[in-house]
C-alpha cells in the first residue's frame, strides 16, 4: 500500500474522531437548536455528491471521446460513490426536516432535484451491470446527462420558493460555526479522495485479472 494513502487514511482517521467533538462544541442555531448540527454532515455530504457527479461525468465524456479506459473506470468508480454519498444526503436531509419543518419530505425544488440526480446515477449503475456490450458508452452518456443536472440542483434553492436553505446559509454563518462547517467539509473531501482511490485500483486490479483469464482462456481453446 502506498505510503501517501497510508498517511491520508490517518489524516481522515483524526479529522473524522476530531469532527464530532467540534460540531458539539459550535454553538447552537438561535431556532432549530440541536438538530441544526446535522448541518455540518448533511451539506458536505451534498458537496461530495456533487464533486463526484462531477468527476464521474467529465471522466465519462473523457471515455467517450478518446476511449480511455482508465477514464471510464474513474466515471465508474466516482457514480458509486455518487449513489453513495447521495443516499447519506437522503437520509440526514429527513432526519433534519422532521424536526426543523415538521415533515420528513416536501417536494420542493431542491429535495426533488436531488433525488432525481441520485436516481440518475442509480440508472448508471444499472445499465454498467444489466446494460451487456457497449454499455460503458450508454452509461457514460447517463453520467454527463446526470453531471448536466448538478447546477440545477445547486441554484433551485435561488430560482423557485422553497423550504431548502438558499445557498446564502454557507457564506453567512456566524464564525462559531464556519470553521467547524469547513473542517467538516474538508474531512468528507479526504474521505471522498480515499474512496475514489481505492475504487479505481480495484477496478483496475479486476480489469488485469480479466485480461488475464481471457489470454487462459486463448489459450487452452488453442492447444
Amino acid at each position: 500500500m502506498r505510503k501517501s494513502f497510508v498517511l491520508w487514511l490517518a489524516v481522515g482517521t483524526v479529522m473524522f474522531a476530531a469532527a464530532p467533538v467540534l460540531v458539539e462544541q459550535a454553538p447552537y442555531e438561535s431556532t432549530m437548536g440541536l438538530v441544526q448540527k446535522i448541518f455540518y454532515y448533511h451539506a458536505p455530504l451534498g458537496m461530495m455528491m456533487f464533486l463526484s457527479a462531477f468527476v464521474s461525468g467529465i471522466a465519462a465524456a473523457v471515455h467517450l471521446f478518446k476511449g480511455s479506459a482508465g477514464a471510464d473506470r474513474v466515471s465508474f468508480a466516482a457514480a458509486e460513490i455518487t449513489v453513495l454519498f447521495g443516499s447519506m444526503v437522503l437520509v440526514t436531509g429527513p432526519l433534519w426536516a422532521r424536526k426543523a419543518w415538521g415533515v420528513w419530505w416536501q417536494w420542493d425544488a431542491r429535495l426533488t432535484s436531488s433525488l432525481l440526480l441520485w436516481m440518475i446515477f442509480v440508472a448508471y449503475l444499472l445499465v454498467r451491470r444489466y446494460g451487456g456490450p457497449g454499455s460503458d458508452k450508454l452509461s457514460a452518456a447517463v453520467s454527463l446527462f446526470g453531471m448536466a443536472n448538478v447546477p440545477f440542483v445547486y441554484i433551485s434553492v435561488n430560482v423557485w420558493r422553497t423550504l431548502h436553505p438558499k445557498t446564502s446559509v454557507v457564506p453567512t454563518l456566524q464564525p462559531g460555526m464556519r470553521g467547524v462547517f469547513w473542517f467538516c467539509a474538508a474531512a468528507f473531501a479526504v474521505l471522498y479522495a480515499l474512496l475514489l482511490s481505492v475504487r479505481v485500483r480495484l477496478a483496475t486490479q479486476q480489469a488485469e485479472v480479466e485480461r488475464l483469464y481471457l489470454e487462459f482462456d486463448d489459450q487452452a481453446d488453442s492447444q
